[in-house]
């Protein structure tokens, strides 16, 4: 009996306790209120208070005041009418024409004029949700956001405020004097000024219309610092930057690049590429490893070179171009190598340093260095310099293992149309020389001339003739009594092995490699007489040549 008397008052006690929690649980999501007059009119407003004048209302740690109201004491539900003013805490106020607040849900909308503030920033707009629990502010009709450094605005948004984080999406614009952001998606924080895009966003520079383009990354607008990841191009007034990574200070005019960079030379259509590039805006500098090469258009052909390094300076009208180590050239009728170009966009000259290479058309020219000449109006190549140990060799047209070959000190040629044309060999000039028969094609003779200048033309790639401008000491041999100390002049090379044949290959690193059969030969001192076949000075010999 005992036990079911203590059993029914605990059950007892516990019912009412439960109750008079629950009921202070409702008496706190009660809302209260006061005004100057408050009536009810079951006709107009069934169900409602009618509060009129002065009208003052407090929730859960929100205050409200405004001309007129209507309480739903049943459904917890409050109409604000009037002047509306809104207030949680010290840091959020609120201004707008009408308001409705469910005390139940902690939920608020205001419409008509909204204006609200906090600490970093004001919001104002037609139609604003304030959800209390996820102390979380949305919009879908337009807002304008001001904070001490930007304007914001956007059709579609949230604002959370404890972490003082806009989410905007749908036409948003990010303006302060300086800057002008357009994006459809991004995140601002208006105490730090830092922005996160996730959509296409455009940022222009509003001083020299300099524009940042990306679909993803950061932007501190109070710092001028941004780092883009998806699709990230830089448009500066002389150069566009592009790559799947980009970074840029706007102020330090610094900007990197990671990974299938493009840098475009608007001004001298000059195209440069790699996978790391840095960009010195101030020192027009610009910085490029990592399968860097260098693009020019040269008379509607594109042409390619690759170095470890490459380094573009100087003013627009200026640019100076500087490519470093394993350096190769590829054209559709020029390739090259060299160890470092040097390159002057204003003169239109190019050198080759460090045992440099060329081969235009079916010929391989070498020297300790080459200069390249450009028509700078036209882009065409214009002549060529090779200085000391100058050196060019052809493959003998039906031959693997012979080559016509004409050395020297230095050596000057002149293009046409982008073809080598002509040759001057200057001091110390040898040639060796396969003539074959123009109708059958056979192998006739081959002619080894000393000469202090030699000059030659060629044609399709060949040499069509040759001219010794100096009295000349030579000798003709059969094919069968050429000595073998004749067949290759001293130095000479074949290098066709490091020549690249498409521009995929300027990126395959080798090193010279002699065979057995190019080493070098050493001439003898032995004199030879002149053969009645060597021409005399000033005089041009037509040498028939098959065409490969």
């Amino acid at each position: 009996m005992k036990r079911l008397f203590f059993f029914l008052f605990t059950t007892s006690f516990l019912i009412s306790f439960s109750q008079e929690k629950l009921k202070d649980e409702q008496q706190k999501k009660r809302i209260e209120y006061k005004a100057e007059i408050q009536e009810a009119d079951e006709e107009k407003y069934p169900g409602a208070t009618v509060l009129i004048g002065n009208v003052k209302m407090k929730h859960a740690g929100i205050h409200l005041t405004c001309q007129q109201a209507l309480y739903y004491r049943k459904q917890n539900f409050f109409k604000a009418i009037g002047n509306v003013l809104i207030k949680q805490g010290d840091t959020i106020t609120q201004t707008s024409d009408y308001a409705d607040y469910d005390a139940n849900a902690k939920q608020a909308l205001s419409w008509g004029n909204v204006v609200l503030t906090d600490p970093t920033m004001t919001l104002t707009t037609d139609t604003l949700q304030f959800d209390r629990i996820n102390q979380k502010l949305y919009y879908q009709s337009y807002a304008t956001i001001k904070d001490a450094t930007n304007t914001l605005k956007s059709k579609n948004g949230n604002y959370y405020l404890e972490n003082k984080k806009f989410t905007a999406t749908t036409r948003v614009t990010v303006v302060n004097p300086e800057h002008h952001l357009a994006s459809n998606h991004l995140d601002y924080y208006t105490n730090s000024g830092l922005t996160y895009l996730y959509g296409p966003s455009t940022i222009t520079n509003t001083e020299n219309e300099n524009k940042l383009y990306s679909e993803k990354g950061f932007y501190n607008t109070k710092t001028d610092i941004s780092h883009f990841t998806k699709n990230a191009k830089l448009f500066l007034n002389e150069r566009t930057i592009e790559g799947d990574s980009l970074y840029y200070d706007k102020n330090r005019g610094f900007a990197s690049a990671t990974n299938n960079i493009q840098v475009i030379d608007t001004v001298q259509n000059f195209v440069s590429r790699g996978n790391y590039a840095e960009l010195f805006e101030k020192k027009d500098s610009l910085y490029i490893i990592k399968r860097a090469v260098a693009i020019s258009i040269v008379d509607k052909d594109s042409m390619f070179v690759h170095g470890d390094t490459l380094l573009v300076t100087g003013k627009p009208e200026k640019r100076i171009i500087r490519t470093y180590h394993n350096v190769k050239i590829f054209k559709s009728d020029l390739q090259g190598k060299c160890d470092s170009i040097h390159t002057n966009q204003v003169t239109g000259y190019t050198k080759m340093y460090r045992n440099p290479v060329i081969w235009s058309d079916k010929n391989q020219i070498t020297g300790d260095s080459i200069y390249l000449q450009s028509n700078v109006e036209t882009e065409k190549l214009d002549s060529l310099k090779v200085f000391k140990n100058a050196f060019i060799v052809s493959k003998d047209s039906l031959s693997e293992n012979d080559f016509n070959q004409i050395k020297g000190r230095d050596m000057f040629g002149k293009f046409y149309n982008n073809k080598l044309k002509l040759l001057l060999v200057k001091g110390n000039a040898e040639s060796v020389y396969f003539n074959r028969n123009e109708d059958t094609k056979l192998l006739e003779t081959i002619t080894k001339e000393i000469s202090s200048n030699i000059e030659f033309t060629l044609e399709n790639g060949e040499i069509e003739s040759i001219k010794y401008l100096k009295d000349s000491d030579g000798q003709t041999f059969p094919p069968s009594k050429l000595p073998d100390e004749v067949r290759k002049l001293k130095g000479f090379i074949w290098r066709e092995n490091e020549q690249p044949k498409r521009k995929e290959d300027i990126f395959i690193k080798d090193g010279i490699k002699k065979e057995n059969d190019q080493k070098e030969q050493p001439i003898k001192d032995k004199k030879q007489s002149k053969p009645s076949a060597v021409l005399d000075k000033k005089k041009t010999a037509k040498l028939p040549l098959k065409k490969q």
